[in-house]
């Protein structure tokens, strides 16, 4: 009898040990506001993270090794950004302190798909991944000089284009990248065919479309019209970078030949952010001549991104021979705040990485824009139609052949404990034109992989949880 009591006794302790390991956690977001995009949960709940996962999303208070009091603030998804152009690691940390958790170089890409992973290999804040790049296929099939942008490619060449893109998807590239306006000699016919290549190999295009135009021929329109009919032909899917620079006052037609796309079964989408001005290079071929018309502005809506300067005739003529990056404000606000409250359209950056200290404000500001701005400030969207376009519209975009999207942008057990935590109160950019890489506020804690990277608002310098995003 004692025997069995004995035994008894050392079963019952066995299973309580069993159930505190089981209940221990690594870090445990204590009383938050848990908002899921996915579920609808929203309600205040004990969130804890085991080995970079969420383990527990619990009503009643849960134990961890690190405990976070989070009450009164928003448990989110980490944010993630499909069009960062800046991928140093400056640019990263800035974005990290934008709730930002994986920051996808979707548009551009990279040409050469394992030099580019394996540069960032454990020195990356936040996750990170890339496309294979059209317009570095395109250079190397017609021998790598600049004027190749303006060339037409023969058949022989796209054949040496397609097999340099279908070897860098072999190697995990997360889908094509096209900058079709910057290399305006690829003729409908090589876009065509990359399109076709895309869908053999089930990826999506994510593409700056055609043209910036209010007039015909070159109109938005007519660039959607391409991407459309090239998604109908092939069965493939396109995704179309910054709608409110690309589209301008066209914005609602453009809106309109998306939602009907989607009704119709056609995989398109597309994205946003929040500011009236565009970034790029002077030299790129959106200024050739005829731009004011095809653009709807003038010289003075072109700065000088080094120095703040708005250009003239001369000297817009000038920098145009030299190159260097500006800033466009030809964006009108009531056209992406129309797009920002469609309910089709995401949220990205296009944010481009910072040269002494200049750039544009959205590499450091987009998300807590839109939420303290756009959500708390002038009610354009509720927030939590905010986070899902910041968090589940982006992993949903790439989760049907990128694995391991499938676990992010959601709060749900088993899902990557990327996890941004904000105040709702107070959370906006601080980056302006003028002093473009001032850190967002109201960004309490961001984790990466169950890993923090901003603690109590605080950069943590040394942190470098970041990981790899490739298609299997």
């Amino acid at each position: 009898m004692r025997f069995r009591t004995l035994l008894a006794v050392a079963a019952a302790l066995a299973a309580t040990d069993v159930r505190a390991e089981a209940q221990s956690y690594d870090v445990v977001l204590a009383g938050g506001r848990v908002m899921d995009p996915e579920s609808g949960l929203d309600a205040v709940r004990h969130v804890g993270i085991r080995g970079g996962t969420i383990a527990a999303i619990s009503e009643s208070p849960l134990d961890g090794e690190t405990v976070v009091d989070v009450s009164g603030l928003v448990v989110a998804p980490g944010f993630i950004d499909l069009h960062a152009h800046g991928q140093d690691l400056f640019s990263s940390q800035l974005q990290a302190q934008d709730g930002v958790t994986t920051a996808l170089e979707l548009e551009g890409g990279t040409g050469d798909v394992d030099e580019w992973y394996a540069s960032r290999d454990g020195k990356a804040a936040i996750h990170y991944g890339a496309t294979a790049s059209h317009g570095a296929a395109r250079r190397l099939a017609l021998g790598g000089q600049r004027q190749a942008v303006r060339l037409a490619a023969d058949l022989e060449q796209v054949a040496v284009m397609e097999g340099r893109l279908r070897d860098e998807l072999g190697r995990g590239a997360l889908g094509l990248g096209f900058g079709i306006q910057y290399t305006p000699g690829a003729r409908r016919e090589e876009i065509h065919r990359m399109f076709q290549l895309a869908a053999e190999e089930g990826v999506t295009s994510f593409v700056h479309i055609r043209y910036a135009g209010l007039v015909e021929p070159g109109s938005s329109i007519e660039a959607v019209h391409e991407m459309i009919a090239n998604a109908a032909s092939t069965g493939g899917g396109v995704h179309i970078v910054h709608i409110g620079s690309s589209g301008l006052g066209q914005v609602p037609t453009l809106l309109s030949m998306i939602e009907g796309a989607q009704a119709s079964g056609l995989d398109v989408t597309t994205e946003v952010y929040p500011y009236t001005a565009a970034s790029t290079d002077i030299r790129a071929a959106i200024f050739d001549p005829g731009w004011r018309e095809r653009l709807g502005g003038d010289f003075g809506d072109i700065e000088w991104d080094a120095t703040g300067e708005r250009l003239t005739e001369e000297t817009f003529n000038e920098r145009r021979e030299t190159g260097g990056r500006i800033i466009a404000h030809i964006i009108p606000e009531e056209m992406f705040e129309l797009a920002l409250a469609h309910p089709l359209v995401m949220v990205a950056s296009d944010g481009v990485p910072f040269v002494n200290g200049q750039g544009h404000p959205r590499g450091a500001g987009t998300f807590a824009r839109v939420l303290g701005r756009y959500v708390r400030e002038e009610g354009l969207l509720t927030l939590m139609d905010a986070l899902r376009k910041m968090t589940l519209m982006p992993a949903q975009r790439l989760d049907a052949y990128v694995p391991q999207m499938a676990d992010k942008g959601r709060i749900r057990v088993g899902a990557d404990a990327d996890i941004t935590v904000f105040d709702p109160a107070t959370v906006i950019d601080n980056a302006t034109f003028q002093s473009p890489t001032q850190p967002s506020s109201g960004i309490e804690h961001v984790l990466v992989a169950g890993t923090f990277v901003v603690r109590d608002a605080e950069l943590i310098e040394t942190a470098f949880p970041g990981q790899a995003i490739r298609r299997d």
